[in-house]
């Protein structure tokens, strides 16, 4: 990677801060205009979710991967911490998330005319099962299903590490979930959904929700950190050809679009789009990740800031966009009005930068300082010579 002066990456935060923009339209269009707003782009911006995934997906699987490597070249000198591991997930997961929940259940102006589902299915992550679309703070099921992947993820990598032929088993693994996603949501398209329901409620909680039909981006994130960390020439042969990975990622993400577009909740797209989508932001993260690539050269303003704040302004952005409506709407800024565009996307900005700065960048600080991540060198003594 060639990372910023501050040890980021300008093509992932590019990618992240598209993510969360795809994200605000499409939220923007369902729960506050009610009309295609942004056009086309409101209407694929569900698929930011999905560039989320593939982003954890790549960044988790690799910080794992890579531990458990490293651990195998040290023999056992160096060892994976799971308990740590887990702990740094959590300290930069949870805080954002329970305040905006604390909002969420202490505050029911906040939550407006819609039901709270059960605390409890939000604090073990669960809420996504069986989810009721409409309820209050719904957007959180795509939490619960990265959340679920973490927990899952290093225990799946760690036995198939303590098996014989590894590698195998881990494409193996790669591969069979990927084909059993595409399996269970045939299964429960044709079992429950069909022609007569496309978007209707059984689509929505049993398929588009599901943790089991949703997998396939963070799937394909952990099967570009597989080559990254156990396959260096292959690796090398792919962040050499940077630009022509930009190029058929973006052309098959425009395909794939298109297809959506045409038939979002159809058959076809129900079972294959969720892995074309992930294939298509492999690339661009292998884009993102290559020296020398337009992706990763190019700065985008404003894109680093947008990129660091994205979990908070996700969290934040969809009820207060709504809570905004009617007090602008009384000053004669309707929704699709410029006006009250640039008002609402000020306003999520300015949440999650105070979200991020209030909340989040604390906890952060105590997780580094007292949960290094794995095999962190420990800090030199004061006065001390490099």
């Amino acid at each position: 990677m060639n990372p910023t002066s501050q040890g980021r990456n300008a093509g992932l935060d590019t990618l992240r801060a598209l993510a969360i923009v795809l994200v605000f339209a499409n939220h923007y269009m369902l729960f506050v205009s009610g009309s295609p707003t942004f056009g086309w782009f409101g209407q694929v911006g569900w698929t930011g979710v999905d560039l989320f995934f593939a982003l954890s997906g790549y960044l988790i699987g690799n910080q794992i991967l890579g531990g458990i490597r490293r651990s195998r070249q040290s023999g056992g000198g160096e060892r994976f911490s799971l308990a740590r591991f887990y702990a740094r997930r959590l300290l930069r997961t949870l805080p954002n998330f329970y305040f905006v929940l604390a909002l969420y259940a202490l505050w029911p102006a906040f939550r407006g005319a819609n039901v709270l589902p059960p605390l409890w299915k939000f604090l073990t992550f669960t809420q996504n099962i069986q989810l009721m679309p409409g309820t209050a703070f719904s957007h959180a099921w795509s939490l619960c299903v990265e959340e679920q992947f973490y927990f899952l993820l290093p225990a799946v990598a760690l036995a198939i590490a303590a098996c014989r032929k590894p590698l195998l088993l881990a494409w193996l693994a790669v591969i069979g979930t990927l084909l059993a996603g595409m399996a269970i949501r045939s299964h429960l398209w044709t079992q429950y959904v069909g022609p007569e329901e496309q978007g209707g409620f059984h689509y929505y909680t049993l398929i588009y929700y599901s943790s089991l039909c949703r997998f396939d981006e963070l799937v394909a994130g952990v099967a570009l950190a597989l080559v990254k960390n156990y396959h260096a020439n292959a690796w090398t042969r792919l962040t050499s050809r940077g630009n022509w990975a930009l190029a058929a990622g973006a052309a098959l993400l425009a395909l794939t679009w298109s297809l959506f577009l045409e038939d979002h909740y159809g058959y076809p797209m129900t079972v294959i789009g969720y892995p074309l989508l992930g294939l298509s932001f492999t690339l661009l993260l292998v884009a993102a990740l290559s020296p020398g690539s337009l992706l990763q050269r190019l700065r985008v303003p404003g894109a680093a800031s947008i990129a660091l704040w994205s979990y908070a302004i996700y969290l934040t952005h969809k009820t207060l966009c709504v809570l905004l409506r009617a007090p602008l709407q009384a000053e004669g800024w309707g929704p699709n009005s410029w006006q009250a565009i640039v008002l609402m996307s000020a306003a999520s900005l300015l949440a999650g930068w105070l979200l991020h700065l209030l909340v989040e960048t604390p906890f952060m600080k105590l997780r580094d300082r007292y949960v290094p991540g794995n095999f962190a060198r420990p800090a030199a003594p004061a006065g001390a010579v490099a």
